[in-house]
């Protein structure tokens, strides 16, 4: 690995296709039990492709799929990867409130240590749509239910999202810590260098030179991608409009071979070990970094 002495953090969101926010207005939830299951075949081959570079990452999971797909859990564990929780039934945290956020996160972290039969501490919010100031209750909550740890926020992508913190902080005074998504902030913008659609449609030397400035900075990286981002044929259904096709289906053919040389140029790991030492220290103070 070509990366240096800087540990990124590797990490999957395993949700199936038709379950992205894309869909959502398109394909009706209720629908969900009458189509093609390929999470379970595209996660192995995600596998296969760590496997190969030597890697151990960690799989932000649906309930959902654990709930249908034990046995790919057990092997996400088998291999060595942190299990932690995408939530269960991939719905935003803004829209359905307290009550409701609570009792998706127990049923996932339920189905979850269930068939994976270790402790799940680590959440990611469904398209990052946990804020911390238009979701303050969510961090109570979350630690309430036993989570730790938090990657959900993307600073400068969301409205609410403000000046979000781009090094790992406790928001709101919380014992969870909150490990935003990797940007790289520039003159008059701000640059995702974390993965997903912008990770596809980026020229590869781009987004590694990026990557390799954040590392520069003494930041850890965070990568994230999804089973059905490596899954070209995976069906397509009317209705998007051209944005979102765009949006979804850019760069897939080529996503795995990019994924496989992005494994191979840096060193990686699961977010609970690269974030160990914050993890260990629930009280101490997270500054903001300057770039």
């Amino acid at each position: 690995m070509t990366g240096g002495s800087i540990r990124n953090a590797m990490s999957v969101d395993v949700e199936d296709w038709f379950q992205v926010y894309n869909y959502f207005g398109v394909i009706p939830r209720d629908a969900w039990e009458t189509l093609d299951r390929r999470v379970e075949a595209r996660t192995d081959e995600v596998l296969e492709l760590f496997a190969s570079a030597g890697v151990q990452a960690t799989f932000f999971t649906l309930g959902w799929v654990a709930e249908r797909h034990p046995a790919l859990i057990r092997r996400i564990v088998a291999g060595g990867h942190e299990l932690a929780s995408h939530g269960h039934g991939h719905e935003l945290v803004v829209q359905i409130g307290p009550e409701r956020f609570r009792a998706d996160l127990l049923r996932a972290k339920r189905l979850l240590e269930d068939a994976g039969g270790v402790a799940v501490t680590g959440y990611r919010a469904p398209t990052f749509s946990l804020s911390p100031s238009l979701t303050p209750w969510a961090y109570p909550i979350l630690a309430e239910t036993g989570h730790t740890y938090s990657s959900s926020v993307f600073p400068g992508r969301h409205a609410g999202a403000g000046d979000a913190e781009i090094l790992p902080w406790r928001p709101l005074g919380s014992s969870v810590l909150e490990l935003p998504m990797t940007v790289l902030r520039l003159p008059g913008r701000t640059l995702p260098v974390a993965g997903g659609g912008p990770f596809r449609a980026t020229p590869q030397p781009l987004f590694l030179s990026a990557l390799r400035r954040v590392n520069a900075l003494g930041r850890r990286g965070i990568f994230y991608f999804h089973p059905w981002e490596i899954d070209p044929d995976q069906p397509r259904i009317p209705g998007l409009s051209f944005a979102k096709q765009f949006k979804h289906f850019t760069g897939l053919r080529q996503m795995a071979p990019r994924l496989s040389a992005l494994l191979h140029a840096f060193d990686w790991a699961r977010m609970d070990e690269v974030f160990a030492a914050e993890l260990a220290d629930p009280g101490s103070s997270l500054p903001l970094a300057a770039e």
